[in-house]
C-alpha cells in the first residue's frame, strides 16, 4: 500500500516535534518560516522544488 505525505505536512510535523522537545524556540521557527516564504517568492523556487522532488524520488526508490 502506497502512502503519500506532502512535504509541507511532513516538515510541519518535524517542526512541531522539535518545538515540543525544546530544540527550536518560537523565534527561530518564525525566522525559518519567513525565510521559506521569502525563498518561495524568488527565482530559486523552481530549483528548490526540483531538488525536493528529486530527493523524494530517491527516498521512494529505496
Amino acid at each position: 500500500m502506497a502512502f503519500s505525505v506532502s512535504a509541507a505536512v511532513l516538515l510541519a510535523v518535524i517542526v512541531a516535534v522539535l518545538m515540543k522537545g525544546g530544540y527550536v524556540r518560537f523565534g527561530s521557527m518564525l525566522a525559518c518560516t519567513l525565510l521559506g516564504f521569502t525563498l518561495a517568492a524568488t527565482g530559486l523556487a523552481p530549483l528548490i522544488n526540483s531538488a525536493l522532488t528529486s530527493l523524494a524520488g530517491l527516498i521512494s526508490s529505496l
